[in-house]
């Protein structure tokens, strides 16, 4: 059995500084740590519950790489906070059927981030 002792998604942008810009200064993820030095240093974010890692390079990126959550507290907020910053946004905040408020953004190489805010009364806030 494996014992798991942390864990944390890794994102090997196109262009780690635009990327570190991206996730650092428009996002605002604070840094869990940085290793190496220069442009090709590596950066860890916090993400909530687990950790962003900013680090190596890739040729053109994946059309289906991987796609992030983030639940925010006040969804239209973020909205008009990452639109005035020119963030990438795919699609404003909506209402889903399952009760989600949901907006997506992308980031510099395209990677889908689902932008969340779990209303008070949604079956998510409640533990059975």
């Amino acid at each position: 059995m494996v014992h798991v002792l942390s864990s944390r998604i890794l994102l090997r942008p196109t262009d780690p500084e635009r990327s570190r810009q991206f996730y650092g200064q428009k996002l605002g993820l604070a840094v869990y740590r940085e290793f190496g030095t220069g442009p090709e240093r590596g950066t860890v974010y916090f993400l909530g519950g687990g950790f962003l890692e900013i680090s190596g390079r890739s040729e053109p990126p994946a059309t289906n790489g991987p796609q992030l959550w983030l639940q925010v507290e006040d969804v239209a907020a973020v909205h008009a906070e990452l639109a005035e910053q020119g963030v990438e946004v795919l699609r404003p905040p909506v209402q889903e059927p399952w009760g989600l408020i949901e907006m997506w953004i992308a980031d510099p190489d395209g990677h889908r981030i689902a932008v969340v805010e779990v209303p008070g009364d949604h079956p998510l806030r409640h533990r059975p």
